[in-house]
C-alpha cells in the first residue's frame, strides 16, 4: 500500500468518528497532587481516594464480549517536583496476547498507546503518542509542534504487571513547564486487545480516531490544586427562533482569568451539557467559527460575549448559548462567473476561495483558470502550515493525489502510438506479476484495463482483511477504481523501456508540455516547497514519496498544471483518433461512486472522468490523499478550466461548488 492510499484510509476512519475543528472530544478528567510514587506497576503507593475513570468507548468493528473479555478504568494525578503526569490503568483481560516476535505490530499483541497534547493550545497544537507494552516501545511524533516534535523514552517511564487476569499499566510523563497548576493538556489513549480467536478490539477513554496524531480526538486533563472544589456547570446550546435541525455536540469553556484553561464539553441532542469545572470566569463559545448541519452553514459568533461565573462549591445555570438559525448565504450565482468575465469577477473568485475556506477550515489553496488555451487567472490562498503560518506562494507544491493518474497515463498513451506498448497486449507477457500469480485470471490484465479502472484489482491491498492483493473480478468485465492498477503498469513500462519512469515521464510529458516544477519523488527541491497536508486543520507530518507512485505521488501547484490541461485542450502530442478514445465512455460509474446523485451522464474515458453537460463536454480528474485534496475539469467546448489545489482534508464541498461557482450556476437540469 502506498503512503497514499494509507493516509485515504486514514481520513475515511477519521471522519467517521471525529467531530468539529479544534474540539477536544468532551470528555473531562482532574488531577490532583500526588505523594512519592514509584513506577513499578504495583498501585498500592496511590491514594486510595484517587478518581478512578471508566475505559467506556470501543470505536473498533469488534466490541468486548463482557467485562471479562475487555474492562478497565484509569487513574491520574502530577507531581510538580519532577513535572510529571502519572498515569495508572487496571485491565481486566481473560485472553492475553503477548507477541515477542522481531515483527511485532500495534495490532498484533495487547498494548496501550498513551497520547498527549501537553501545550493544548486554542489556536491547535501537535500529539505525542506512546506506544506501551513489553515487546514494542514506539513514538508517534506532530514534527510541527515544539514539544511532541522532541518527544522521546527519556520523558516517559513505564511499566507493566499481570496478575492473573489483570494487567497494569503504569507511567509518568514529565511535561517540563507544560505541567502547570491551573492549566488543562490534551490526553487520552487506545487499549488494544488481542485473542486468540485472532480478534482485535480498541477501546479508549473519549469519542475520536486515529488520537495519535489527532488532537480533535483527545479528551482535556485539568491540573489542580490539592483538595480544590470543584464548581457544577450547566447548559444549553439552542437555535434563535424554533428548528429542528441538529444541533452542535460539543462547546467550549475558555477561562477568563486563565487562558491556560480551556475545556470542551459533550452536548446532547437537546442541546443540554453539564460538567464540573474550576471555579472562575468563563466564555462560551463553540470549537469552529462556522456550525455545518444537514447541508447548511452556521455562523457561531455571538453577538455580545457569553459570559458566567463559576463559584466553587455550587451549581450555576450557564446563560443560553444562541446559534442563528438562518444559514450563511448560498455563493453559487445563477450563472458561473466566467461566462461573463470582467474586472469584477477575480474579486469574485477571491472573494468565493476565502469564504469556503473559513466555512469549511482550508488552510491552503492553488487555483488557476484557463480560457481559449490560455491562463486566464491565478492565485494562490491561505497558509501552507497552520502553526507555522507561513503563506502559500506560486512555488508552494500541493500533492496532486490521484491527478498523477492521467498525467502518467499520457505518457502510456505516447508510448503506444510509437508502438513501444500494445494496450491491448497481456501484461503478464511483458511482465510477469508474482503478487497476483495465483489468479490465473490476470493474465487477460492490459494495460488499456488499467487506464479505463478494469483491472479487477482493488483500489489498494491493504484495503483487504488479508492485505493481499486479489481480482474482484475476471479483468476487462467492470469497472473498480484502482491504484494497485497503475503500479503494476508502472513496472511493464520500466521493463519494456529500460528506463526509471520518472526518466520516461520527463521525456514524455515534462519536457514538451513545459510541465517543470512537477515532482514524483523526494527531491531536495520537494523537501522545501511541498505544503504541510491538514486533517481538520491540524498539520500532519511532511510525507516524501521516496519513489514515485503512478497513482498518487504527483506534486505540482495549479498555475504550471494549466499547461498539462491547455495540451489536452488543443489536442497536442497525439494523434486526433486517440483523443477520440481518451475522451469516450469506457465504464459507466457505479451507483455508490459518489456520495452525491451525478446530475448530468457522468463516466470514466481513458484515466480522465468525463461530464456531458449543457455547456458541452468536460474531462478533468480529481485526487484525494486524505491531507490534500485536489480536481481539475476541462469544458472541452467553451476553451475554459480550471485547476485548484488544497493541503486539507475538509475541502470537499469547495470542490464539489467551484464548476457550478465558474461556470455552471445553481441550475444544472439538462
Amino acid at each position: 500500500m502506498s503512503r497514499s492510499s494509507f493516509k485515504l484510509v486514514c481520513t475515511l476512519v477519521l471522519c467517521l468518528f471525529c467531530g468539529q475543528l479544534f474540539a477536544h472530544n468532551g470528555s473531562i478528567a482532574y488531577a490532583y497532587p500526588l505523594g512519592k510514587i514509584k513506577v513499578d506497576g504495583d498501585l498500592s503507593d496511590w491514594p486510595k481516594e484517587t478518581v478512578k475513570y471508566k475505559i467506556a468507548i470501543h470505536p473498533s468493528d469488534t466490541k468486548p464480549k463482557n467485562d471479562a473479555d475487555f474492562s478497565g478504568y484509569f487513574q491520574l494525578g502530577y507531581n510538580l517536583s519532577n513535572q510529571s503526569l502519572y498515569v495508572a490503568f487496571t485491565i481486566t483481560d481473560d485472553d492475553f496476547i503477548e507477541d515477542t516476535s522481531r515483527n511485532v505490530q500495534w495490532n498484533t499483541q495487547d498494548g496501550l498507546e498513551l497520547s498527549i497534547d501537553a501545550r493544548h493550545l486554542l489556536s491547535g497544537s501537535g500529539v505525542a503518542s506512546f506506544m506501551c507494552s513489553n515487546t514494542l516501545h514506539t513514538i508517534n511524533n506532530a514534527l510541527n509542534d515544539p514539544f511532541a516534535s522532541k518527544a522521546n523514552w527519556d520523558m516517559m517511564e513505564v511499566a507493566v504487571s499481570r496478575h492473573g487476569n489483570t494487567r497494569i499499566y503504569e507511567s509518568r510523563i514529565q511535561l517540563g513547564k507544560e505541567l502547570a497548576v491551573g492549566k488543562s493538556v490534551g490526553f487520552d489513549f487506545h487499549v488494544y486487545d488481542k485473542d486468540s480467536d485472532g480478534s482485535f478490539s480498541w477501546s479508549a477513554w473519549g469519542k475520536g480516531a486515529a488520537k495519535y496524531r489527532n488532537p480533535n480526538s483527545l479528551g482535556d486533563v485539568i491540573f489542580l490544586p490539592a483538595n480544590e472544589k470543584l464548581a457544577a456547570i450547566s447548559g444549553n446550546i439552542n437555535w434563535n427562533q424554533p428548528k429542528t435541525t441538529k444541533l452542535p455536540s460539543l462547546i467550549r469553556f475558555i477561562a477568563l482569568d486563565n487562558p491556560k484553561v480551556w475545556t470542551t464539553v459533550e452536548v446532547d441532542s437537546l442541546g443540554n451539557y453539564s460538567a464540573l469545572i474550576p471555579a472562575g470566569k468563563y466564555k462560551l463559545s463553540l470549537p469552529d467559527p462556522y456550525f455545518k448541519s444537514e447541508g447548511n452553514v452556521y455562523p457561531t459568533a455571538q453577538k455580545e460575549p457569553v459570559i458566567f461565573v463559576a463559584k466553587a462549591g455550587q451549581k450555576t445555570v450557564a446563560p443560553i448559548f444562541g446559534i442563528a438559525a438562518t444559514p450563511v448565504a448560498d455563493l453559487v450565482p445563477e450563472k458561473g462567473v466566467l461566462l461573463d468575465y470582467n474586472a469584477a469577477t477575480p474579486g469574485q473568485i477571491d472573494h468565493f476561495i476565502e469564504t469556503y475556506q473559513d466555512y469549511y477550515g482550508i488552510p491552503g489553496v492553488s487555483l488557476a483558470i484557463i480560457k481559449d488555451g490560455k491562463l486566464l487567472y491565478h492565485k494562490t490562498y491561505g497558509v501552507t502550515n497552520t502553526m507555522t503560518g507561513e503563506k502559500v506562494n506560486d512555488s508552494t507544491l500541493f500533492e496532486a493525489a490521484s491527478v498523477t493518474k492521467p498525467v502518467f497515463a499520457f505518457a502510456v498513451e505516447r508510448l503506444a502510438e510509437r508502438g513501444v506498448i500494445d494496450l491491448d497486449k497481456p501484461l503478464y507477457e511483458y511482465l510477469p506479476y508474482p503478487d497476483i500469480a495465483y489468479d490465473e485470471r490476470y493474465k487477460l490484465m492490459t494495460a488499456r484495463h488499467v487506464l479505463t479502472h478494469r483491472t479487477g484489482f482493488p483500489n489498494w491491498r491493504t484495503m483487504n482483511k488479508d492485505g493481499k492483493l486479489d481480482l474482484k473480478f475476471t479483468p476487462g468485465t467492470a469497472y473498480n477504481y484502482s491504484g494497485e492498477g497503475f503500479e503494476y503498469l508502472k513496472k511493464v513500462v520500466e521493463k519494456i523501456t529500460g528506463k526509471k519512469v520518472e526518466q520516461v515521464l520527463q521525456e514524455e510529458v515534462i519536457a514538451p508540455i513545459g510541465l517543470y516544477h512537477t515532482y514524483f519523488s523526494k527531491n531536495d527541491t520537494l523537501i522545501r516547497v511541498a505544503a504541510t497536508g491538514h486533517y481538520d486543520k491540524v498539520p500532519c507530518n511532511k510525507w516524501m514519496p521516496e519513489y514515485p507512485v503512478m497513482a498518487s505521488s504527483m506534486h505540482t501547484e495549479a498555475k504550471i498544471f494549466t499547461r498539462f490541461m491547455c495540451y489536452l485542450l488543443e489536442q497536442k502530442g497525439l494523434k486526433p483518433e486517440t483523443y477520440n478514445i481518451i475522451l469516450s465512455k469506457h465504464s459507466d460509474y457505479p451507483d455508490d461512486v459518489s456520495s452525491q446523485k451525478l446530475k448530468v451522464p457522468t463516466y470514466m474515458g481513458m484515466s480522465l472522468e468525463i461530464r456531458e453537460t449543457r455547456w458541452g463536454k468536460t474531462f478533468g480528474h480529481g485526487g484525494n490523499n486524505g491531507d490534500f485534496t485536489c480536481r481539475f475539469e476541462v469544458y472541452k467546448d467553451l476553451k475554459i478550466g480550471y485547476a485548484i489545489f488544497t493541503n486539507s482534508n475538509t475541502s470537499g464541498v469547495l470542490l464539489e461548488n467551484l464548476h457550478k461557482f465558474l461556470v455552471e450556476g445553481k441550475d444544472e437540469a439538462q
